[in-house]
């Protein structure tokens, strides 16, 4: 597969990654209710849903800018290991909740591996 087209297909999946982050976590965080009352429902009534959202977004930021994406994936799966975490303290079902931080991680270093040469060269694939 040439470059180009991989570094084409990894900005498309980063742009959904990013895409998804912004419309379905930060921004219920900042504009609605959405984001105390998941909390409070997974046994954290008193979460900082704002710091929480301004986390996520400047992750997700530095994580689609190409001079810091490599920081931006690495603290957002800080952020998607708490997810996971509370999702399992609360018992939330395995394959609907829990293991999703999981696909979006694996989303997310897709699109950098494929739009990074210098990510590829730390984790080349061996045939």
């Amino acid at each position: 597969m040439s470059e180009t087209l991989m570094a084409r297909i990894g900005w498309a999946l980063s742009a959904l990654f990013g895409l998804f982050m912004l419309g379905a976590s930060v921004a219920p965080k900042f504009l609605t209710d959405i984001g105390a009352e998941t909390m409070a429902g997974l046994g954290w009534p008193d979460a900082p849903v704002l710091l929480i959202g301004v986390l996520e977004l400047v992750c997700t930021l530095l994580f689609l800018l190409p001079r810091t994406g490599l920081l931006g994936a690495v603290l957002m799966m800080a952020i998607f290991g708490g997810a996971i975490v509370t999702q399992m303290r609360a018992g939330s079902p395995l394959y609907s909740h829990t293991l999703f931080a999981v696909w979006l991680g694996i989303l997310m270093w897709g699109g950098l591996w494929l739009r990074d040469p210098a990510v590829r060269r730390v984790w080349p694939l061996r045939r």
